[in-house]
């Protein structure tokens, strides 16, 4: 059984008998609690600083990928780093960013960091079939509401769970999930802070997974 918890913004926590955290930030230059987990495996998608703060969240023996392409294996965890822009300039206003593709107890996930345009068909076509999609909708920094849908539609993911955008507390300038929700078709599920997840309970058609801190 296999556990996802959100730590706000673009930090997840995603455990079964090994625990890997994607984006870790401090909680307290964003405005929002700190994270309060140790990793054995840390994705870090780009370098500033509400997604890389390692330290909050590694312990001894932790395995840091940061914004690397390429694919490894790490703790029995298949993970690929595919590159991507944070900004829709080629890389030129906010540098580049790195999707990671990982499988965890045959669940494919997918973290987009902070993807700032949408993918090329090279692209989506290295992302491949995605069980989970972690995916920035709140703007300004990323893609926003619309550009979400964009990339859902080429993805097609079997849950999508929406990330970077205006929480309480949150000190940075996004727009709120609900931008995100109101052009949503799909089924929305409220999950709180965690869920448990299994394969064969993924469902058959899209949902929507919210979380709350």
């Amino acid at each position: 059984m296999l556990q996802i918890r959100w730590h706000g913004h673009a930090c997840f926590e995603i455990t079964n008998n090994i625990k890997l955290v994607t984006d870790p930030h401090d909680g307290r230059s964003i405005g929002i609690p700190t994270p309060n987990t140790k990793a054995d495996i840390i994705l870090v998608s780009h370098n500033h600083y509400d997604h890389n703060s390692v330290k909050t969240v590694e312990k001894e023996d932790s395995k840091v990928v940061d914004s690397e392409e390429g694919k490894k294996r790490i703790l029995g965890v298949d993970i690929e780093g595919i590159g991507s822009y944070h900004d829709n300039a080629k890389g030129t206003k906010r540098g580049k960013n790195i999707i990671y593709k990982f499988k965890i107890d045959g669940i494919t996930f997918c973290h987009l960091g902070d993807l700032g345009c949408i993918p090329d068909q090279d692209t989506i076509d290295k992302i491949g079939k995605v069980d989970v999609l972690f995916i920035p909708v709140g703007g300004t920094f990323t893609i926003d509401a619309d550009g979400a849908w964009r990339v859902i539609e080429m993805i097609k993911p079997r849950i999508i769970i929406p990330m970077h955008y205006k929480i309480p507390g949150l000190s940075l300038p996004l727009s709120g999930v609900e931008h995100f929700l109101e052009k949503n078709t799909y089924k929305i599920l409220n999950v709180g802070n965690e869920i448990e997840i299994e394969k064969n309970e993924l469902p058959d058609e899209p949902e929507i997974w919210v979380f709350t801190l």
